[in-house]
Formats: structure tokens, C-alpha cells, sequence
């Protein structure tokens, strides 16, 4: 167990798979009742719980109150276990959901992800209670998002329209069509990263989920 100045903690927790990687963050904002959890991108094009999109979604949650885990997906960094193409990562992320509960029971879950760690988050938030679910550039052609029921929790969904790895188009006509539908916020100039925007993608996060 390693404490940096940040007061964030990380260590290895049982998974469905071996040892999954976590680290967790105090909040810097008066403290509420509730998890926040983040899903990384993509294992197999160097995703992992150090993404900067990432750590700006767990900073916004502390600075909203909420204490933050972040987590390697099986077989990335010290996480044990292979790809699983989202069935085994979902699993993972349920995991940690039950860690976290266990280590100090809070009655609110929030979930965000990015890319594929959104498609996570989303699938995650049709199967357990969650109280707001944030996902950015969700990758709804390269995973079966648009089979997914109904979202009902607090969602806010982000999308740069630069982007060129998801296809913005498809993803903002995605949240259109759901029922309920998102709070949709688009980025006109970001790129998939939210280059030197991701003080912007926090505020406007944090001011979505107020």
C-alpha cells in the first residue's frame, strides 16, 4: 500500500481474474455519501487508469465531495487476467464496485468512463443502481452500446467533434435516441484526448452534475 502526497492510496484487491490494480482518492471537496468510480480506455491501444482524461473525470468527482477509485482493467499493468473484449472488464468493474462497498459502505455509486472505459460505465449502469453516470466519447460503433436498456440514473455524456477515433456523428445521434436521453455536452474543437481542454471538460462535467 503506497500513500502519495495527493493522499491517494494504491494496491492489488481481489478480481474475477486474479489481483486487479486500484487506486483510490480522498475528496478535496466537504466529503459526501457516495463512490466514485472511473473506467480507463482501451487495454489493447495503452489505455490505463494514468489517462489524463481519466484522472481529470476522478478530480472532478473530489472536487465534488466524492471519494475516487480508479482501476487497471485485467491483464493491464498490475492487473491480472487477458483482454476480454468488455464481458470479463465488466465484471472487473462490478469488482470493484463490491471492494469499495465493503471497505466503507456509501449509499451512492457514481461511474464514469472513457472510450471503452464509457461503454463500461454505460453497460454497468443498466445492470446496478447507479446515481450518475458521466461517459465520454463513448465508442458506440465499436461495442454494442446501442443494444443497452434503458439508462435511468443522472447521465451526463461528453463528445469532441474533432474526434477521430469515435465517430462524433454517431455518438451524439446515439444519445439523441435514448430514452431518457443524456445531458449531452460537445466539445466543437476536442479532439478524442481533450487536448488542452481538460479544465474545461471539468468544469463543464461538474457543472452538469450539480
Amino acid at each position: 500500500m503506497i500513500t502519495t502526497q495527493t493522499k491517494e492510496i494504491t494496491q492489488l484487491i481481489d478480481g474475477p481474474s486474479g489481483k486487479l490494480e486500484i487506486a483510490m482518492s480522498e475528496a478535496t471537496a466537504p466529503e459526501r455519501n457516495a463512490w466514485g468510480i472511473i473506467c480507463h480506455p482501451h487495454p489493447l491501444y495503452g489505455g490505463t487508469m494514468h489517462n489524463k482524461v481519466v484522472t481529470t473525470l476522478a478530480k472532478t468527482f473530489q472536487g465534488m465531495g466524492v471519494t475516487t477509485v480508479r482501476f487497471n482493467f485485467r491483464g493491464v499493468m498490475r492487473s491480472e487476467g487477458l483482454f476480454d473484449n468488455g464481458d470479463g472488464e465488466l465484471k472487473d468493474l462490478l469488482a470493484v464496485i463490491d471492494w469499495v462497498q465493503k471497505e466503507k459502505n456509501k449509499s451512492e455509486i457514481w461511474l464514469a468512463g472513457f472510450s471503452f472505459g464509457a461503454y463500461i460505465a454505460a453497460k454497468a449502469a443498466t445492470e446496478i443502481k447507479v446515481n450518475k453516470l458521466v461517459t465520454v466519447a463513448p465508442p458506440v460503433q465499436h461495442f454494442p452500446m446501442k443494444d443497452l436498456p434503458p439508462i435511468t440514473s443522472q447521465w451526463v455524456l461528453v463528445q469532441g467533434e474533432l474526434d477521430d477515433v469515435v465517430p462524433p456523428k454517431e455518438v451524439l445521434a446515439w444519445a439523441e435516441s435514448r430514452d431518457p436521453k443524456p445531458v449531452i455536452i460537445r466539445f466543437p474543437q476536442a479532439g478524442h484526448f481533450f487536448h488542452g481542454q481538460l479544465g474545461e471538460l471539468r468544469s463543464q462535467i461538474e457543472e452538469a452534475l450539480i
